[in-house]
């Protein structure tokens, strides 16, 4: 599965112009889920006012000018307090000689972002503020979740486009072109459902 979403990942840093790298070509035989799995780069990032956001959305990435990209794809998984605490393992990458020499892999200038993807936060928004402030507290810079990924890849698709050269997007495509999947509507009036006899 790990790498299913990597291909996800690397296809909406590209869909955003940005140039991705592999960190690493080969899996070392006890590499489970701790290392760095992209390095990214903007070659055009846009300035901002003031700070970019912890929790990124798409609109936020042409302000991210480089980033090291950590994918835990979890993806049955809601990152809850509870899950982070539970599971110290998931922040183990963070202190892996690695990963240090991860942080140089673009030169002088000004240091890379951390961006963490993660499955899903809570819904409730006060354990959602929680469970990101735990992932800020650990060093993570920045984090995406699969569903705004997700949503911007599909929504990105056009379906009378060719994407030849990939095998998700052409996927995507070719279901979008015979209406398996369909863009999001606005459903202001729904059928009512009829009672239960």
């Amino acid at each position: 599965m790990a790498g299913v979403s990597e291909t996800i990942v690397r296809e909406f840093f590209e869909l955003h112009d940005f140039v991705v790298r592999q960190y690493r070509k080969y899996v070392a035989a006890m590499r489970g889920d701790d290392e760095v799995d992209f390095l990214v780069l903007n070659p055009a990032p846009i300035p901002g006012n003031g700070p970019l956001p912890f929790l990124l959305e798409s609109g936020d990435l042409k302000r991210v000018e480089r980033a090291l990209v950590v994918i835990k794809a979890w993806h049955t998984e809601t990152f809850s307090l509870g899950v982070l605490t539970s599971n110290p393992d998931i922040f183990r990458f963070l202190q892996k000689k690695s990963f240090q020499q991860a942080l140089t892999a673009f030169g002088e200038g000004k240091p890379a972002l951390k961006i963490m993807i993660i499955p899903a936060l809570p819904q409730d928004t006060q354990l959602r503020e929680k469970s990101l402030e735990f992932i800020r507290a650990q060093g993570i810079d920045a984090v995406i979740t699969f569903r705004t990924i997700l949503a911007e890849v599909l929504n990105q698709v056009e379906p009378n486009r060719n994407y030849q050269k990939s095998d998700l997007l052409q996927t995507i495509r070719i279901l979008k072109q015979y209406s398996f999947l369909r863009d999001p509507q606005l459903e202001l009036f729904k059928p009512k459902r009829s009672p239960k006899k």
